[in-house]
C-alpha cells in the first residue's frame, strides 16, 4: 500500500488524535480558533492547510506539530 502523501497524514491523524482526546470537530474547533466545517475538511484531507493552522491545531490538540505529519498507525 503507498504512503499517504502529507496532507492525508495530517488529516488522519489530527483525527486520531482529536477522537482520543475526546473532542468533536465543534472543540477542536473552539480551541484553536477555526470554523468547524474549515476542521472537517481538514479532517478529509480537503483542504491545503498553512503551517499556521497547522501549528493552531497541533497546540489546541496538545501534540508536537511533527506528531500530526508523521505515518499514522497501520
Amino acid at each position: 500500500m503507498p504512503t499517504p502523501k502529507a496532507r492525508q497524514r495530517f488529516a488522519i491523524n489530527v483525527r486520531e488524535q482529536r477522537l482520543a482526546k475526546g473532542l468533536s470537530q465543534e472543540d477542536l474547533a473552539d480551541l484553536c480558533g477555526l470554523h468547524r466545517t474549515y476542521v472537517g475538511s481538514v479532517e478529509r484531507g480537503e483542504r491545503n492547510i498553512s503551517i499556521d493552522n497547522m501549528e493552531r491545531i497541533a497546540l489546541a490538540l496538545k501534540v508536537e506539530l511533527e506528531t500530526l505529519i508523521r505515518r499514522p498507525r497501520q
